[in-house]
C-alpha cells in the first residue's frame, strides 16, 4: 500500500528577502516584487515525483544544497511547498533538527508527553512506553529537568528516543545522528533498523553512505532540487559515488597548482591498468587489477614506498597495500623518475565503485608521509554473471566490499 505520493513538488525561495515591519515596508516590497530579479530566486525543489509503499525504507542521498532537508520539512508539514501536492497516509514522526517539536521551557518528562498528544496518541499508550523512551535515551537523572538546559547531545537522544519509540507510521530523520556520539549513532542506526523491519515507514537522510545502504531498501539521490537517480540503495549509492569521484582511471599531476610532493619526491600520475598495462576504468571480477603510480625522486637516500588506500562507494576502507616485497623495500632510490605498479589478485574485490588515495612514505629510520592524492583515482568491478565467480549461479544481491573465490573441502562424518 502506498502511504506517501509526491507529485510535481516545487519549492522556490526568494533570496535576499527582508522582514517587513511596516505596512509602508510591505507595500515597497510588493511593488519590487513584480521586477524581481530572476538570478535573485532559489528553486530548492523542482518537479519532483516519487511514491513510497508501507513499510518501506526509503534513503535520500545528494551533496549540500542539493534540497534534501527542504523535502523532508515539506513531508513534516513544517514548510509549504510552491506548488505540486503531497498525499500523505499516517501519523509522521520528525526528527529534522535537534529538538524538533520539544518545548524548551518543559522538562524531558513533560515534553515526551507533549509530542506524544501531537501524534495523537492517548496518555496510557505513552506512559507504555515512557520507561523505554527514558532508557534509550540516557537522560534518566536529568528526566525532570527543563530541556533548555540540556546539551545538544542530550537534547539528540531523547528527541530521537521519543520519535522512534512513540510508533509513527512514518518515521523522518534528518543528519542529526552526527550530534551524537559513536555508540549512540550506532545505537539509532539499529532502532531505525527495527523501526523499518516491524513494518513501518522511514525516511532517512545522510551522507554515511554505508548507513543508507545498510538500512534503506530504496533510495533517490537529489542534485540541484532534482531526482537524478532512483532505485535499490545499492544502485544509487553506486551511481552517486561514481558522479561525485567522475570514475577518474587516470589523472596527471604534472600541472596541478597543488602537486603533491615533498622535499624527497614529487607525484607525476596515477593511473587504472589491466594486465596488459592499458588504462581502464572498468574491471572484470576475474582479472587482476593494476594501480600505476608514476613519481620523480627529487633527492637520493630514502626509501620511498608507494602506498595506496582503496575504499568502496560506502566510503568504507577496505585495505591499504603498499611495496614490502620488491628490493627497494628496504633501498633507496637514487634521483630519476619511477613507476610503480600494486596488483589486485582476481575475484578478490567485490562488484561496485572503488576509489584509491595514492601516497609515498617513508617508514626507516622514522615515519614520513611524503604526501597523499586523495581519492586520486577510482575504478569499478563487475561480475559477468557466467557462474564462474564467488557468485556461482547466484543471481540476487550480494554484500561485502570484498568477495574472494575460496576452495572448498567436504567430507561425510
Amino acid at each position: 500500500m502506498q502511504v506517501i505520493k509526491v507529485e510535481n513538488l516545487s519549492k522556490l525561495y526568494h533570496l535576499g528577502g527582508a522582514a517587513h515591519n511596516s505596512l509602508r515596508d510591505a507595500l515597497v516590497s510588493f511593488v519590487k516584487s513584480a521586477k524581481r530579479d530572476k538570478k535573485r530566486e532559489l528553486w530548492a525543489l523542482r518537479d519532483i515525483n516519487f511514491e513510497v509503499k508501507d513499510g518501506e525504507t526509503l534513503g535520500i542521498i545528494g551533496h549540500n544544497g542539493a534540497g534534501k532537508s527542504t523535502l523532508l520539512k515539506i513531508l513534516s508539514r513544517i514548510t509549504k511547498p510552491t506548488s505540486g501536492q503531497i498525499e500523505i497516509k499516517g501519523r509522521i514522526g520528525s526528527l529534522l533538527e535537534v529538538g524538533t517539536g520539544f518545548h524548551n521551557a518543559l522538562s524531558g518528562r513533560e515534553n515526551i508527553f507533549l509530542n506524544g498528544a501531537i501524534l495523537g496518541m492517548k496518555r496510557t499508550e505513552i506512559e507504555k512506553k515512557f520507561d523505554e523512551i527514558v532508557a534509550f535515551s540516557e537522560i534518566e537523572k536529568f528526566l525532570d529537568t527543563p530541556v533548555k538546559h540540556y546539551s545538544s547531545g542530550m537534547y539528540m537522544r531523547l528527541a530521537f528516543a521519543v520519535a522512534a519509540h512513540l510508533e509513527p507510521e512514518i518515521l523522518i530523520v534528518d543528519e542529526v545522528l552526527a550530534v551524537g556520539d559513536t555508540a549512540f549513532q550506532k545505537k539509532c542506526l539499529n532502532k531505525m533498523r527495527d523501526v523499518s523491519q516491524s513494518g513501518r515507514t522511514v525516511l532517512f537522510v545522510s551522507h554515511d553512505m554505508s548507513s543508507i545502504t545498510r538500512i534503506c531498501t530504496r533510495a533517490i539521490a537529489l542534485s540541484q532540487g532534482k531526482i537524478v537517480s532512483e532505485g535499490t540503495s545499492s544502485e544509487v549509492v553506486r551511481e552517486y559515488l561514481s558522479a561525485t569521484w567522475g570514475m577518474r582511471n587516470e589523472r596527471d599531476f604534472t600541472n596541478d597548482a597543488n602537486i603533491p610532493q615533498s622535499d624527497f619526491v614529487r607525484l607525476k600520475s596515477v593511473r587504472m591498468i589491466d594486465e596488459t598495462g592499458t588504462t581502464q576504468g572498468s574491471f572484470d571480477i576475474r582479472k587482476k587489477i593494476g594501480i600505476e603510480i608514476v613519481y620523480e625522486v627529487l633527492q637520493a637516500g630514502q626509501i620511498l614506498l608507494p602506498n595506496f588506500q582503496v575504499y568502496n562507494q560506502e566510503r568504507t576502507h577496505v585495505f591499504t597495500i603498499q611495496d614490502v616485497k620488491s628490493k627497494w623495500s628496504k633501498r633507496a632510490k637514487e634521483k630519476g623518475e619511477y613507476a610503480s605498479t600494486a596488483w589486485i589478485p582476481e575475484n578478490l574485490m567485490s562488484e561496485g565503485s572503488f576509489a584509491v588515495s595514492a601516497a609515498i612514505v617513508t617508514y626507516l629510520p622514522k615515519m614520513i608521509v611524503h604526501f597523499n592524492a586523495v581519492d586520486a583515482v577510482s575504478f569499478d568491478v563487475f561480475d559477468p554473471m557466467t557462474g564462474d565467480t564467488a557468485r556461482g549461479d547466484f543471481a540476487g544481491n550480494m554484500t561485502g566490499a570484498v568477495r574472494p573465490l575460496v576452495d572448498f573441502e567436504t567430507r561425510s562424518l
